[in-house]
Parts: structure tokens; C-alpha cells; sequence
């Protein structure tokens, strides 16, 4: 992109758009509401731009065609809703365990199962964090606009990069299915980042180094060149050999988490309104933050002025624990609204060290939760 452009676009363009800005040429996916604008704008628009688009036979096989895609160098991603992440879980693991960057769409939509494949939701949090087993670290972000649709789909890239790990964008229905005005920004360098090569000799190569010298993670150069390495699902050694032993089966598994726990300030981030002074704080994300800012401008604008406030949680993973726990210690009500039954109030609840009052609010019905729901309590607990 040569320059700005200020759109008016759906959610689900403007994910689209923010790949390709990001420098991702490969899509391989499986269309499923409500995510399948991502595949008809990727199909539509990676030939213009020299990239490749396949539409695969199920989600399983689109995962794991990303991943060939990013070992060869390219920039990769896919998009699903609830189903079809089910089914990407294992090659998800696959990804985190071979450290290969890739980016994973979920627009999150009603569950379990069929569910209602049309109407929005935000129950794969936890899914988003656990789904595929085995102990390991995962980033996912939460747009709650369609500029943030563009936005943070094209940091997923950068951080795919850097941390060498799969990306989850958890949007949802509702942000992905909205249309409003959003800018589709020329990047700069620093945002588009990019995958750090090796400088030493081709033998002297490790990709899997936990200590490298000159960095925290170690460099990945693409497949045919003079750097050779393996990727495996099995556990491994620095140069990608097969190894059962136990102190490399430790050094493998806890780099694959402290990578991302160690770098934290680099990678959450989250939007504060009205921290200040606020004696009631709403924590939510997605679609459901805007009907949070919505109820504290409210409180805010009421006769006596409850002093309310809203921490947004754009970053989802690594979850916000420093930030969370700065509202806890201050707030004496915390409202967690989600459309789900409690899975980020969990975590909330986990940090809950200070003895504020914590509440959800929480909905599975389909429809969105709305600005006077998370009002009431609000209102409740401090008039």
C-alpha cells in the first residue's frame, strides 16, 4: 500500500486488507460463517498482489498447509469461526511446538457444536488459550472495531515474527459483521517488522536454540536455502533433532512459555477510560467493550456522576494480569462483561488478591449484551 485510504468497510475486509498490508501473500482456508468475507476478499485479492489462495478441504488441512507456507517464508494465515477451530487445535500445536509464525482468525459465533452459526459470541476464550494440549504460550488479540480489525491483524504478523508462535485474532460476529469508517494505513517499517535471519555459518546453525547469543529467540530463515533445519512435532533438540531426553523435554517446554511470559510488556496491551477516579471499573472485549464504554459514559453523565471507568482488554494472551490487578486494587466493584459464562471473569477472579467486589455480566443467547445491562450493577452498587 503506497498510501492511506479512509473506507468505509466491513469487519472482515478490513482483517483482509490488514494481512495483506502486513506483507501476507498465502491463504489457505475453508469458508464458514461468519468468517468466510476474509476467504472471498483473500481469493479476490492475493492473485492482484502475486500471492497464492487455496481453498482447502477442511480446517485441518488449511492449518496445516499455513505452516508449510510460513517455514518456505511466507507471510501465512487462515480464518475459521468456533467448528473449524476445533478442528485446527492439533496443528496449532503443531505451530507452537515447530515455533512457526502464522496468524489463526477466529470470529467467534455462537457454541458449542452447529451452535447458531450466524449470531455472535466470545466462548473461545479459553480455547483460544488451551485448546491444543500440552503446556505452551499463545498470543491472541480482540478487536472490538473494524479499524481495530485492521490494525491488530497486521501487529499479529509482527509478533507472529518476533516470538516465532502462532497469532490468534478472537474477533467475534458482531465486529466482524459491522461496517463503519476505518483508515487502511501505508506501515510503517516498525510495524511491519519482519523474521530475523541467522549470521552465523550454515553449520553452526541451531533453530531452536533457547539461549542464542545475540537474541532471546532464535532466527528462522525460510526452507531452501543454505540454512537447513527440521521441523517436528515430536519433541526436540536445538538443531530439530528427535530427543526423549528429560532436561531438554524441560528447557523445550518452558522456553516455549517464558518467551512470551518474559516479554509481556512488549506484547499486552489493553485501553483504559475513565481509571482514574473510578470506584467501578467494567473489564470487557470484543464487541461487548463497546457496549462497557457506552454504560460508563452513561454512569459518568448521571445526575450524581458515578464515577465508573473501563479497562478494555485488546491483548487476550498473555492475559493482563499487572493491569487487571491495578484495577482490583483500587476499584471496590468490578464488572466483567462478556458474551459468555465467566471465562475472562476467571482469570479476573484468579488476581483478585485486594477484596473487590466482582460480578459478570454475561450473556449465551445470541444477542448482544447492551449498555443498561452492565449499567444496573453499576448503578446498584454505587447510588
Amino acid at each position: 500500500m503506497t498510501e492511506d485510504r479512509v473506507v468505509f468497510a466491513l469487519g472482515n475486509e478490513a482483517i483482509a486488507e490488514g494481512a495483506f498490508a502486513a506483507g501476507a501473500r498465502f491463504y489457505a482456508g475453508y469458508p464458514i460463517t461468519p468468517s468466510s468475507e476474509v476467504a472471498e476478499a483473500a481469493a479476490r485479492r492475493l492473485p492482484e498482489l502475486g500471492g497464492v489462495f487455496i481453498q482447502m478441504e477442511d480446517e485441518l488441512s488449511s492449518m496445516a498447509a499455513i505452516i508449510g507456507a510460513s517455514a518456505a517464508g511466507a507471510r501465512a494465515f487462515t480464518a475459521t469461526s468456533g467448528p473449524g477451530f476445533s478442528l485446527m487445535q492439533e496443528n496449532i500445536g503443531m505451530a507452537v511446538m515447530g515455533e512457526i509464525p502464522c496468524v489463526v482468525v477466529n470470529v467467534q459465533r455462537s457454541g458449542p457444536s452447529t451452535g447458531m452459526a450466524t449470531k455472535p459470541a466470545q466462548g473461545d476464550v479459553m480455547q483460544a488459550r488451551w485448546g491444543t494440549h500440552g503446556d505452551h504460550g499463545i498470543i491472541a488479540l480482540a478487536p472490538s472495531s473494524v479499524q481495530d480489525c485492521y490494525d491488530m491483524t497486521a501487529r499479529a504478523f509482527a509478533l507472529a515474527d518476533r516470538y516465532r508462535t502462532p497469532v490468534v485474532l478472537l474477533a467475534d460476529a458482531a465486529v466482524a459483521g459491522m461496517r463503519e469508517k476505518a483508515i487502511f494505513r501505508k506501515l510503517s517499517q516498525a510495524e511491519l517488522g519482519g523474521r530475523a535471519l541467522p549470521s552465523c555459518a550454515p553449520d553452526d546453525f541451531r533453530p531452536f536454540a533457547t539461549a542464542p547469543a545475540e537474541r532471546e529467540i532464535a532466527p528462522l530463515p525460510p526452507f531452501g536455502g543454505d540454512y537447513i533445519f527440521r521441523v517436528t512435532g515430536s519433541m526436540h533438540d536445538e538443531r530439530g533433532g528427535q530427543s526423549a531426553s528429560p532436561k531438554n523435554a524441560d528447557r523445550v517446554v518452558r522456553h516455549l512459555v517464558d518467551k512470551l511470559e518474559r516479554n509481556r510488556a512488549d506484547i499486552v496491551r489493553v485501553r483504559g477510560y475513565g481509571l482514574e477516579d473510578a470506584d467501578a471499573v467494567v473489564i470487557s472485549f470484543g464487541c461487548t467493550a463497546r457496549s462497557a464504554l457506552a454504560a460508563v459514559r452513561q454512569a459518568r453523565g448521571l445526575r450524581d456522576g458515578l464515577r465508573a471507568g473501563m479497562l478494555e482488554l485488546t491483548t487476550l494472551w498473555p492475559f493482563p494480569d499487572d493491569e487487571v490487578r491495578e484495577v482490583l486494587s483500587r476499584a471496590k466493584l468490578v464488572v466483567v462483561a462478556e458474551l459468555n459464562l465467566g471465562q475472562a471473569e476467571r482469570e479476573v477472579r484468579r488476581l483478585n488478591e485486594y477484596g473487590a467486589c466482582v460480578l459478570g455480566v454475561n450473556r449465551v443467547d445470541g444477542d448482544l449484551i447492551t449498555p443498561d445491562e452492565i449499567l444496573a450493577p453499576i448503578a446498584e452498587a454505587l447510588s
